[in-house]
């Protein structure tokens, strides 16, 4: 599939959103977190921005934005009309939470807000990858490995994110830095066995299959029905040479995973100004990782489309 930009920026900056957010109501609940009104009020903002953010940059690949609002009426049959309505409704509690924290509120209030913020938060992420997951004709898309990748991406990214403000505001916790550390491991753990899905299936879907002449024996392209690469080879037929797309997983690894997890550990080896220099240095890092990971997550993709344009196997 052809990478565009404006959907990798939007689920990696709502995916890191949504989990910050989720953390956020999840801890707070558990009184795992300070309860500097300041500090809760800068995270949820930051949370909610980066959420906003990533949903205004999804409308550019809309072909007709000023009709978006049409999507979110589908939400019995659409993972995208799900997503829509989620995002939407996680506005609600977070806002809520944001205020109650805020207020100095204790007790069940601001923990149910906080959960709730979390349950839709998660929901969103989830809704988000069932719109790659449940499409049949991508087969690197339509597996288990793609829901608990969004997941494992946006909480590992959240978990930075978290470690790095508490550092801010000079509330360094060693728990919540071992829960990042823990989180990254997760996330680089089910990427790499997604990339292993990946490279080792293939779709049961063939050129006799998809023409329907498997009976009269080997299916082949005899001539080119276009002289130049239509819009369905253009977006559904994209290709990316197997040593780009390796050199660009080393990088991935190497920036979202491995530079993150090393810097992360070393807050909890030191204190002050050197942790929070770490800290505040993985999460450019780890933003920029996911962001070559999700243009590889679209790169990789094939379309079963591309078997009759003289594809053998997708």
């Amino acid at each position: 599939m052809h990478p565009a930009l404006s959907v990798i920026v939007f689920t990696t900056a709502s995916g890191a959103g949504y989990g910050l957010l989720a953390l956020l109501g999840l801890l707070s609940s558990a009184s795992w977190l300070p309860a500097d009104r300041w500090l809760g009020v800068s995270a949820i903002a930051i949370a909610l921005t980066l959420i906003t953010g990533g949903l205004l940059a999804s409308t550019a690949h809309l072909g007709r934005p000023e009709r978006a609002w049409r999507a979110f009426s589908q939400w019995r049959s659409s993972w995208l009309s799900r997503e829509g309505v989620m995002s939407l409704l996680s506005y609600v509690p977070a806002l809520a939470f944001a205020g109650l924290w805020f207020a100095g509120s204790g007790g069940a209030a601001v923990a149910v807000a906080g959960l709730a913020t979390t349950l839709l938060a998660i929901a969103t992420v989830y809704c988000t990858a069932m719109i790659y997951a449940s499409l049949k004709p991508i087969h690197q898309w339509h597996n288990a490995w793609v829901p608990a990748g969004y997941l494992a991406l946006s909480l590992m990214s959240g978990a930075v994110w978290l470690n790095a403000l508490l550092l801010t505001w000079g509330a360094q916790r060693p728990a919540i830095a071992v829960l990042a550390a823990a989180a990254i491991v997760l996330a680089w753990w089910v990427k790499l066995r997604a990339w292993r899905y990946v490279d080792t299936t293939r779709s049961p879907s063939t050129p006799e299959s998809a023409t329907g002449l498997g009976s009269r024996g080997k299916v082949r392209l005899f001539e080119a029905p276009h002289t130049e690469d239509n819009y369905l080879l253009q977006e559904m037929g994209y290709r990316i040479a197997r040593k780009h797309a390796a050199k660009l997983r080393r990088i991935a690894v190497a920036l979202a995973f491995v530079a993150p997890l090393v810097l992360t550990v070393l807050t909890l080896a030191v204190d002050g100004a050197a942790a929070f220099v770490a800290a505040a240095l993985a999460v450019p890092l780890v933003m920029i990782g996911l962001l070559v990971e999700r243009w590889l997550f679209f790169a990789e993709a094939k379309h079963t489309v591309t078997l009759y344009y003289g594809a053998e196997t997708v």
